[in-house]
This record gives structure tokens, sequence and C-alpha cells, in this order.
């Protein structure tokens, strides 16, 4: 079994900032990488960043380019997404996923094997 466990969401004003730390336990899988989604309500489920450990790629959602951060550290299995000059429009419950298939893009929710339970991030304007 793996676990995912995220932490750091919050409350904050918009323009503040947060940190939001994810990290896998459990038993050993293939660690291709590690992203983070959100989901509004009566959304669905949106990707917002990734980290590809093969090369330490990252990529974003065009939304959060220049604002948001995504880092970590694959021998820890540990993934970190700093949050700064939130809007009211970033508030959602955030997950984060680890991917135990190889893909190409890591933009889907399909290419992530495993979720954690996800932590609320809200932003007052």
């Amino acid at each position: 079994q793996v676990q995912l466990v995220e932490s750091g969401g919050g409350l904050v004003q918009a323009g503040g900032s947060l940190r939001l730390s994810c990290a896998a336990s459990g038993r050993p899988f293939n660690n291709y990488a590690m992203g983070w989604f959100r989901q509004a309500p009566g959304q669905e489920r949106e990707f917002v960043a990734r980290i590809r450990w093969s090369g330490g790629m990252t990529f974003y959602r065009d939304s959060v380019k220049g604002r948001f951060t995504i880092s970590g550290d694959n021998a820890k299995n540990t993934v970190y997404l700093h949050m700064n000059s939130l809007k009211p429009e970033d508030a959602a419950v955030y997950y984060c996923a680890a991917a135990g298939t190889s893909y190409l893009y890591y933009t889907l929710p399909y290419e992530y094997n495993y979720w954690g339970q996800g932590t609320q991030v809200t932003v007052s304007s």
C-alpha cells in the first residue's frame, strides 16, 4: 500500500502565499513523477503542476505560471508546491499524486496511480 499525505493548506488573503507539502510512504514503488491537482466545488479536477524525476522537468498550467513553483526530493518521495500571489480563483482542494507508470506528460489524472486525501486552500478577497 502506498499512502500520500498532504499538508500546508489553509486560509490566506489574496496576494498571500502558502506552501503545500506531500510525502509518500508505504511499500516501494516506481516513482516517475509527482504532481498537484486541484478541484473546486462543482468543477472537475484540474492539473496544476508536476515534476518528472528524470531530468527534474517541471510543467505548470498556464494560470499559475510565474506564481507557483513545484519542487521535491525523489529519494524521499516528497513534493512541495510553493504558491505565491494567490488569487480567489486558486481556492480549491489540492491533491498530491504520484505516477508509478511511465507516461509522457503527466498532466492527466489517469497518469497517476496514487493520490492523497487533499488539503483545502481558501483565498479571501
